[in-house]
């Protein structure tokens, strides 16, 4: 059984209630049924959800030391958070996949969404598409070989 990480950083907590009219209205259980249902039989989805920016940091080193590829939404930490791109970095460096996603178009917002910090150590970045985002990274994880280690 293979696991993907997916991670979750500040207010996604609130998916569902926070600004509807961008993030839609469906919460994270919601994002875990999904993903669920949309992953193989073989692959177990790990749906995770956290407003501290150490404790995302620590989910990423469990990746490097369990060779888990990482689905990331890491919100507001995406913009300044270089600790974080460290330890996205980290997963990457080690051969394993980290897909930045975001439910919407960061482009298409405020200017200061319109960097990531994230995005330049990331296997890929899939951004705009609501949850699809989520469902799209899965899809790319699970067609790639597992990591060995």
């Amino acid at each position: 059984m293979r696991t993907v990480l997916v991670l979750n950083g500040p207010n996604l907590g609130r998916l569902g209630s926070r600004e509807p009219d961008v993030y839609g209205s469906a919460n994270l259980g919601d994002l875990r049924v999904l993903l669920t249902e949309a992953a193989p039989d073989d692959v177990t989805v790990d749906v995770r959800q956290t407003d501290d920016e150490a404790e995302l940091i620590h989910w990423l080193y469990e990746a490097v030391d369990t060779s888990t590829p990482v689905v990331l939404n890491p919100a507001a930490f995406t913009h300044y958070s270089y600790a974080l791109r460290d330890a996205a970095a980290l997963v990457t460096k080690a051969g394993i996949p980290l897909v930045e996603v975001h439910i919407s178009n960061p482009h298409a917002r405020e200017t200061f969404r319109h960097t990531s910090v994230v995005s330049a150590v990331a296997t890929g970045v899939i951004a705009g598409f609501g949850f699809d985002s989520y469902r799209l990274a899965l899809d790319h994880i699970v067609r790639l070989p597992p990591a060995v280690g």
